[in-house]
């Protein structure tokens, strides 16, 4: 499972012109769900998420986590993460989680997030949506959780 996170002053997500979900200060996390990944990957992505230091402590230095400073967190499902770019110039999608898979373990991670955090908002797996965020810094980092080695 990969996600790409913004530190944001504010966001919001719109299906059909109507804001389903908001946050002020926080994180926006674009999930991108693989064929292998499961809900121990799903759990690991959000640990990561809620307790990565990105936030400015008193001393200006990237210190603090989304929990330290009770930030929001906005999650949306964008399966073009898990494309496949490195040849050609045509994602493949042979990666990607097929939607059978892909949306409830999207669903089990925006649960997982809820039941860790107090201020989550969710966009909806394959509705056309329109996220509007102001990237803070900008600060953009990528998150990758990987099957368990065996």
């Amino acid at each position: 499972m990969l996600s790409i996170i913004q530190r944001v002053s504010h966001a919001d997500v719109r299906i059909n012109k109507q804001i389903t979900g908001s946050i002020q200060q926080g994180i926006v996390a674009l999930l991108g769900i693989e064929k292998t990944d499961t809900q121990t990957e799903a759990k690991r992505l959000i640990e990561r998420i809620l307790n990565y230091r990105i936030f400015d402590d008193h001393q200006g230095k990237m210190n603090l986590s989304l929990r330290d400073i009770q930030g929001g967190l906005l999650l949306i499902p964008q399966f073009t993460l898990a494309a496949n770019t490195d040849k050609g110039n045509r994602p493949s999608f042979s990666r990607s989680a097929e939607p059978s898979i892909a949306q409830p373990l999207f669903k089990f991670a925006v649960q997982h997030a809820q039941q860790q955090h107090p201020f989550i908002a969710a966009g909806h797996f394959a509705a056309d949506m329109q996220v509007t965020l102001c990237n803070d810094g900008p600060v953009t980092f990528t998150l990758k959780t990987s099957p368990p080695k065996k």
